[in-house]
């Protein structure tokens, strides 16, 4: 594993960005020896996603992904790194942090949240979802039914700005506003001590819209499956847009920012 003080931070998300389901194969194995390559000169490589750790070990080992991450970020905000007598364990407090928030986020907002289940029922094709661990979500129809319902969820926001959500796809999770991608990748390099400067960071999703940003990581990638909101925001942003999907659009950029495996990214466009 990656030592404590790693040269960069390459965080990628993981469904498509690092994998593309309809793609063969779905996970370049030359990402796979980039990867290595980065590893031994000090990088070390983040999967930041919306699935829970389980979930991404078991896409991990599906897709053939046998070279671990040195940290996860599952569910969005949850910072995980390998442990000496489990295999995975909380970095830090920010995860009990981010679980107390999530609470006090529930007992706060009944009311929001009670009036968006009422909308969803009786204005949409949607359904409202209540789950394990406290977690609440919407699942639409299909994503222009769910750019409605983010209007209305918006109208709340202007007034209680705490109310965040996580949103990939026509799928949709209420979460603290504090605790979202981006913010848990700051984190992480903070307990790291990595600058804003040796941070790469890539996603396809709206989701991963809080990480695409300067003010969190100094280089800032999608691949050419990304959502068109994503390539806009990324592009207005200085990033870098790849012409290929997923892993391979990941090597491109990997590739851009630092050519040949250099230590010294390229500047910023």
């Amino acid at each position: 594993m990656a030592a404590s003080s790693p040269s960069l931070l390459l965080c990628f998300d993981f469904d498509g960005t690092l994998v593309h389901h309809e793609s063969d194969p779905a996970f370049h194995p030359a990402m796979g020896d980039m990867l290595r390559d980065f590893r031994r000169r000090g990088a070390a490589w983040v999967v930041n996603t919306g699935r829970s750790l389980s979930q991404t070990l078991e896409g991990l080992a599906q897709h053939n992904i046998f070279m671990l991450p040195d940290y996860i970020i599952a569910q969005e905000c949850e910072i995980y790194r390998p442990g000496f007598f489990r295999a995975w364990t909380d970095f830090g407090s920010w995860n009990s942090r981010a679980r107390r928030a999530h609470d006090h986020f529930m007992e706060k907002h009944v009311r929001f949240l009670n009036g968006i289940q009422e909308h969803v029922r009786t204005q949409t094709h949607a359904e409202f979802l209540s789950g394990d661990l406290g977690q609440v979500g919407i699942v639409a129809r299909d994503e222009a039914e769910l750019d409605e319902i983010c209007v209305v969820i918006e109208e709340w926001r202007a007034e209680q700005p705490d109310i965040g959500y996580h949103r990939n796809g026509r799928y949709l999770r209420f979460s603290h506003a504090d605790f979202s991608k981006g913010t848990a990748l700051m984190e992480l390099a903070r307990l790291l001590k990595v600058p804003r400067e040796r941070i790469f960071a890539a996603g396809d999703n709206h989701n991963d819209l809080s990480m695409l940003d300067h003010r969190v990581a100094g280089c800032i990638a999608c691949p050419s499956n990304s959502l068109d909101a994503v390539k806009a925001h990324v592009e207005a942003h200085g990033g870098y847009l790849a012409s290929r999907t997923a892993s391979e659009g990941m090597m491109e950029s990997l590739n851009y920012y630092f050519p040949a495996g250099q230590a010294q990214q390229r500047p910023r466009r």
